[in-house]
């Protein structure tokens, strides 16, 4: 595969943890611990195939509807995590990005999540974006109201509103759109995830569970993204 047919950006949506541990009678909670040791594996194919760019959903603004137990769960997983591969990601000059609604997160979470933000700050090997707390439409309507609220108070005028206005105020501002977009599990929808920057990318559907997603998936989904022709809607 020649560098040109490698996706600058892949963003992927991290389905099937629960239907794994349901598979094995195994608790909710084990499918997303065997869940968090993908993302490193994920993290270590991304370094081995040259991907600059990764995003992760991990949890939406809708899976706040999820039971008590299961959230805390993963909220606590999601802190050891973070804490755990801070020095990885240093070592590997990759930097952490998180988008989403922070605020909703636990006090204790937030604080890990900044600890790592600024210590890998100086980082730019490579990027991790972390969706927590994120929903797409939210973000193009918090979006739209910030660029409403300058034309209001006469800091930007109407007509200077286009798409690059509108990406400059999503929470990727900087990150380039993703180029593919893999979803896990077989499901095949984008459950509201970066419905703005998906517009061009490439999708790839597997029926792995996340749990299971290797490089033996990783490298499929590779060649796969390079059979294929982006026109971006030309000849």
């Amino acid at each position: 595969m020649s560098q040109e047919n490698v996706p600058k950006h892949i963003a992927i949506i991290m389905d099937g943890n629960r239907r794994w541990a349901q598979q094995r009678n195994l608790p909710r909670s084990e499918g997303h611990k065997a869940g968090a040791d993908s993302v490193m594996r994920t993290v270590s194919c991304c370094q081995k195939y040259g991907i600059r760019y990764l995003t992760l959903y991990a949890f939406s603004t809708e899976n706040w509807k999820r039971s008590p137990s299961e959230v805390a769960t993963l909220m606590g997983l999601l802190g050891d995590f973070i804490t755990s591969h801070e020095d990885e990601l240093l070592k590997y000059g990759i930097r952490l990005h998180i988008i989403g609604d922070l605020e909703r997160l636990p006090v204790m979470v937030r604080g890990k999540l900044r600890k790592v933000l600024e210590r890998t700050a100086v980082c730019d090997k490579a990027h991790l974006t972390v969706a927590l707390s994120y929903g797409s439409r939210q973000e193009i309507t918090l979006a739209a109201k910030s660029l409403a609220r300058d034309v209001m108070e006469g800091r930007l005028k109407l007509e200077d509103i286009d798409e690059d206005a509108m990406s400059a105020r999503l929470q990727t501002a900087g990150t380039p759109d993703p180029d593919l977009i893999i979803r896990t599990a077989g499901e095949q929808r984008l459950s509201n995830f970066l419905l703005w920057q998906a517009s061009y990318a490439e999708f790839i559907f597997l029926p792995v569970m996340w749990p299971d997603f290797g490089e033996t998936q990783f490298k499929e989904a590779l060649d796969e993204y390079s059979r294929r022709q982006r026109r971006y809607g030309g000849a």
